[in-house]
């Protein structure tokens, strides 16, 4: 059972693992701002994606890190091959240098204790990311980090750049100076497995039964 919450980019790595797996597992759709007390009783941390494994053969799991859970899904099944081509130390940097000036970026009134919420400082944390991207620019040539399909780092690290770009698509859109990139985050949200896994869910409801994921 997987508590999810479609627009976290961390729960849709989680989702995408899970289904490039073919791993059935029932989803329940939550709001971060209404955590369901079963959930906070699995995970109090109080983040998703949290997967709750119940087997007879291995008893009671909690996995509630997202790089976790998509480890536990491709160890299950691999069909795509996505493990082979996992750069882990690109992903590292995404989860915690891209992320920390991507929030700053985006939500840059949350964190006005540290610095001010201004244009000046927006655009200071939007080139750190940017700057990170270019980086990315030469190893885009077959379309996909690490050949030509997506792998795991692409999914691990895709749906931040799906949020950076959301913070200010005219910009990114139309001043992005890197034609890679731009071609390959588009190639993102027009694949059909991103397309499945951001169906959206009737919020889950205690008592009741989630969702079957991935879509049949």
């Amino acid at each position: 059972m997987l508590y999810s919450f479609r627009r976290c980019p961390y729960a849709m790595r989680a989702r995408l693992a899970i289904a490039a797996s073919q791993q059935a597992v029932e989803l329940r759709e939550i709001l971060l701002r209404d955590k369901p007390e079963h959930m906070l009783s699995l995970s109090p941390k109080g983040t998703v994606p949290v997967l709750w494994l119940d087997t007879d053969l291995e008893g009671e799991q909690v996995i509630d890190e997202s790089r976790d859970v998509m480890q536990w899904a491709l160890q299950q099944n691999d069909p795509l091959d996505w493990l082979s081509r996992a750069d882990e130390q690109l992903v590292d940097a995404f989860d915690e240098t891209f992320k920390h000036h991507l929030d700053r970026y985006k939500y840059a009134t949350r964190y006005t204790d540290e610095t001010p919420a201004n244009a000046e400082t927006q655009q200071a944390h939007r080139q750190v990311c940017h700057d990170m991207l270019r980086e990315l620019e030469d190893q885009l040539g077959d379309g996909w980090l690490g050949g030509d399909s997506p792998g795991y780092t692409d999914i691990a690290i895709l749906p931040f750049i799906r949020q950076f770009r959301i913070a200010d698509m005219a910009w990114f859109d139309a001043h992005l100076d890197l034609p890679q990139v731009h071609q390959w985050v588009m190639r993102f949200l027009d694949w059909p497995l991103f397309h499945a896994v951001m169906h959206k869910y009737d919020l889950w409801q205690d008592g009741a039964t989630g969702n079957d994921f991935p879509p049949r």
